[in-house]
């Protein structure tokens, strides 16, 4: 069967409802605490339980699926253009500087944290390289990885020396929605910084594994390399787990008293665990994917999951911002933990029933006018 298969499509978009879910749960606390909260150690303990277990199990491990899929879309995109005879340099070139306008936008009206501009322009990095060898990319990715464990360590002596950042005196994203505007403006320089050089190298690094993982028809359950990742399973989850770990270690002892050169090197260890338990919930959700189809509405928002990460940010800046319910800065880390999900849950709800009516989501559909038009 080819890589353009109907199993094929389920398969992504089960991993895309995951990832979308993941996202929602690392992403929410940035919507309802100041920064410098989301950093420190909370006081109450089961608010310190749920931010450890979202370090543990949820950051830097589910944007990688949705860029394994970025770089796996490439090569899918670049196939359907040489089949149409069009040029895919063309739409390709269309579509990363839609993304980067809406990357702007998002940053602007909704989350400073957006991930849409650093997928563009790193998209423009992988763009001349998705003709290399398989091998070559491979050997890439892993370059990429050992760059982003030595960004990681260094922002870990950053923290190190810095000490226990503490807790913000006065709310940023509680006010008006254009105070929230004018916060995110501020904001964006620094955190953008921060996505590209500690994100972007990781993003990278999937993005070109997709590309080799699109060639090998990886999808179909047959695949040769989906085989042997499902072998592995067992081994991923294990050493993620401890690699995991170690950070938790390192950045629930960083800004402690006495922490040392085995805080930042627990911090760097996220740099590989990511990888690694996104490469292990990525066997798994095939399985699952094998085994059980989730409910049409839901698949629908996975396969619209552009506008579905958009809408969680909406919801969010409804229940946060002062502009709707004002929750900003009062709820601790264990209740943002299950909200996350009923946000999540929710974005998917409406995204699906307007793709359910109007055909696709509406930024899918803009994007696909515009790329094709």
């Amino acid at each position: 069967m080819g890589i353009l298969s109907s199993e094929r499509n389920a398969a992504v978009d089960v991993v895309r409802l995951l990832a979308l879910t993941g996202i929602c749960v690392v992403n929410l606390p940035f919507f309802a605490l100041p920064t410098e909260a989301t950093m420190a150690l909370p006081p109450v303990m089961v608010d310190r339980l749920a931010m450890m277990l979202v370090e543990l199990l949820f950051q830097a491990k589910f944007f990688l699926l949705f860029s394994f899929i970025f770089g796996w879309g490439m090569e899918i995109q670049s196939l359907s253009a040489e089949r149409a005879g069009a040029s895919f340099n063309r739409r390709f070139a269309r579509r990363l500087a839609l993304l980067a306008l809406l990357g702007g936008l998002h940053v602007l009206l909704v989350f400073v944290g957006d991930i849409l501009l650093l997928y563009a322009l790193l998209g423009l990095l992988a763009w001349p390289l998705r003709r290399k060898a398989p091998g070559l990319l491979l050997k890439l990715a892993a370059g990429l990885v050992a760059l982003a464990l030595a960004g990681t360590l260094a922002l870990g002596l950053v923290l190190l020396v810095a000490g226990d950042v503490g807790a913000a005196a006065t709310p940023n994203l509680g006010g008006t929605y254009l105070d929230t505007v004018t916060v995110r403006l501020r904001d964006w320089p620094s955190t953008f910084a921060f996505l590209a050089l500690f994100q972007g190298p990781l993003a990278l690094a999937a993005f070109l594994t997709g590309i080799v993982a699109a060639r090998g028809n990886f999808f179909q359950p047959d695949s040769p390399a989906r085989q042997r990742l499902h072998r592995a399973l067992p081994g991923l989850l294990l050493a993620g787990l401890l690699f995991n770990l170690a950070y938790v270690g390192g950045t629930t002892t960083i800004a402690q008293p006495g922490a040392g050169l085995l805080s930042v090197l627990g911090i760097g260890m996220i740099a590989l665990g990511g990888p690694v338990l996104a490469a292990a919930y990525l066997a798994a959700l095939l399985w699952l994917a094998d085994r059980w189809q989730p409910p049409a509405l839901l698949l629908l928002a996975g396969r619209n999951s552009l506008s579905c990460y958009v809408i969680q940010g909406v919801i969010a800046g409804a229940l946060f911002g002062g502009y709707g319910l004002g929750w900003y800065n009062s709820l601790g880390h264990a209740a943002l933990l299950g909200l996350s999900l009923l946000v999540a849950l929710s974005s998917m709800i409406l995204t699906g029933l307007y793709a359910r009516h109007f055909g696709r989501g509406p930024l899918e559909a803009l994007l696909r006018r515009f790329t094709y038009g």
